[in-house]
């Protein structure tokens, strides 16, 4: 039996963002994926973004697997106009089909001035449409049957291209959704492919930085600094980018300057400093540190060149309190046992504990 996918308790609110870390793996974790196909796929990712009115934060497409940090913002008061669902349905429809639409719209606002019919007419128009919108199920089961329709016929295959259902992480905003994005960000990294994140293409690191296939990066950009600032309430804006926000991620991939310090810690809140180079004095050792300490960024970084199963498995992940409120909301998921939802982080993870939480107590895999 399937375990219900963890959604945001308050998926509706206009307020509070809900952010997931989806996760899909080709049918026995074969190799797939050539450039051609990581081109199509991000094709197709930023069609159904553009259609769903769901936010691309960050992506990563390997030759196996694909990560995605998706933004699930609520349908906006009132729905859409008819211009707009004509807009989004540009986005996945042939022009053809549009203006059938855009027909049938016109015929329905007619017979409604006409005293002909109500409102419902034209709703009824919009719900064959809207229900496949700001919905996460809906955005990754369309995306994935789209690609799966143009990989089968590019190939000359049939059948299944994934191995299971997605799989996918309900993260808070703030520290939660910055250290998801380099997370994904970091898959090439971790697999040896390259030393740079910048270097690889079908990432939004190395799309922000080296231009999408229009060349701009611009909707990369603009995700990055959603994920990085979203608690800070800043909205998807490449403009955005330039500056501290883009220097503050790149630190946080490259653990820039990590080389020159060594740290030896005990288990009190005090850090001995050793100097690591001739001629370094203890005291420019330790400014150095107390610059690339901020909020652990050393030691975060650390860890997101490692495998973290809590990023894949991990349910529902932030701060305690984020965790703890999840718990209360979804109550009736879990045994009368159960009286606090978050778990400290371990393994891998252990850089991260105190600062991020789980909701899965993992045992295995952890590192």
């Amino acid at each position: 039996m399937r375990r219900a996918r963890w959604l945001a308790p308050w998926k509706d609110s206009t307020e509070k963002p809900v952010i997931y870390h989806c996760i899909t793996r080709v049918v026995e974790r074969r190799l797939a994926f050539e450039a051609e196909d990581k081109e199509q796929f991000r094709t197709y990712l930023r069609m159904y973004e553009n259609f769903s009115g769901c936010r691309v934060l960050s992506y990563c497409l390997m030759g196996n697997h694909v990560h995605i940090l998706l933004e699930v913002p609520p349908m906006k008061a009132g729905g859409l106009t008819d211009a707009e669902l004509l807009q989004r349905l540009r986005e996945i429809y042939p022009a053809d089909a549009v203006k059938l639409v855009a027909k049938e719209l016109q015929a329905a606002r007619e017979a409604i001035r006409d005293g002909l019919a109500d409102e419902s007419y034209a709703a009824a128009i919009h719900e064959r449409y809207t229900y496949r919108m700001h919905d996460l199920g809906e955005f990754m089961k369309t995306l994935l049957a789209r690609f799966t329709r143009w990989f089968n016929t590019h190939h000359e295959r049939t059948g299944t291209l994934w191995e299971s259902r997605f799989k996918s992480v309900l993260v808070e905003d703030g520290i939660a959704a910055r250290t998801m994005a380099a997370y994904i960000d970091l898959n090439p990294v971790r697999a040896g492919m390259v030393t740079d994140p910048a270097d690889y293409r079908w990432s939004s690191y190395g799309e922000a930085m080296g231009g999408g296939a229009k060349g701009n990066g611009k909707k990369a950009r603009a995700g990055l600094v959603r994920a990085l600032m979203a608690h800070q309430g800043y909205a998807a804006d490449a403009r955005h980018w330039a500056g501290e926000v883009s220097k503050d991620y790149r630190m946080i991939l490259l653990a820039e300057g990590e080389e020159k310090l060594k740290e030896v810690s005990g288990a009190g809140s005090g850090i001995e400093v050793k100097v690591v180079r001739r001629g370094m004095k203890k005291e420019v050792v330790e400014a150095e540190l107390a610059q690339l300490e901020r909020s652990r960024e050393v030691a975060m970084s650390k860890m997101l060149r490692c495998r973290v199963r809590y990023f894949t498995d991990g349910a529902v992940l932030g701060s305690r309190e984020f965790v703890d409120g999840v718990f209360r909301a979804c109550r009736e998921r879990f045994g009368a046992k159960r009286t606090s939802g978050a778990r400290k982080l371990r393994g891998n993870a252990a850089a991260a504990a105190g600062t991020l939480w789980s909701v899965r107590d993992l045992k295995k895999g952890i590192g």
